[in-house]
C-alpha cells in the first residue's frame, strides 16, 4: 500500500491575525487559497521555504460565531491514496468505521482509535462512483 502525507487542518478565528503568526512570525509561505462561496469559507495553504509538500490548511469559515477551544481548531490529518475504495474496504474489514463514505469515489473520512480525523483522498482523478460506497450514509463525524 502506498500512502502520502497532505496535509493538517487547523480551523482559524481571524485571517489577518493567523497570518501574521504563521507567515510574519514563523516564516511559512502561502502555497495556495481557495474561497468557496457556496460553503462559505476560505482555505489557506502554509508551508515552510522548500517544503511545499508539508503545508498546514488554516480553514476559516466565515459566518463562525463559535469559539475554537482546544482540540476544536485541530481538525484532521490527510492522506493520499492510490485506491480509496480499496483502502476504505481494508480499513471498514478491520474494524474501522467509515464517517463519510467515498461516494464521489475522492474522499473518505475515518477517526483513528484516539479519535483524530484522518481524511483519505483519491491519487489523482477520482474512481467512478460505485457501490457499496454510492449508497452508504455518514455515521457520526468527522
Amino acid at each position: 500500500m502506498k500512502i502520502k502525507y497532505l496535509h493538517t487542518m487547523v480551523r482559524i478565528k481571524n485571517i489577518e491575525n493567523s497570518l501574521r503568526f504563521y507567515k510574519d512570525l514563523l516564516g511559512l509561505e502561502e502555497t495556495r487559497r481557495i474561497d468557496n462561496e457556496a460553503g462559505k469559507f476560505t482555505l489557506i495553504f502554509l508551508a515552510p521555504p522548500g517544503q511545499e509538500d508539508c503545508p498546514v490548511e488554516l480553514t476559516y469559515n466565515w459566518d463562525t460565531t463559535e469559539d475554537y477551544d482546544e482540540g476544536r481548531n485541530f481538525g484532521h490529518l490527510a492522506y493520499e491514496v492510490d485506491d480509496i475504495y480499496e483502502t476504505c474496504k481494508r480499513l471498514q474489514e478491520n474494524g474501522i468505521k467509515i464517517n463519510r463514505p467515498p461516494r464521489d469515489g475522492r474522499m473518505a473520512f475515518v477517526r483513528s482509535p484516539d479519535n483524530i480525523s484522518i481524511e483519505l483522498l483519491q491519487a489523482g482523478d477520482a474512481q467512478e462512483p460505485s457501490e457499496p460506497w454510492l449508497s452508504m450514509k455518514n455515521e457520526g463525524h468527522w
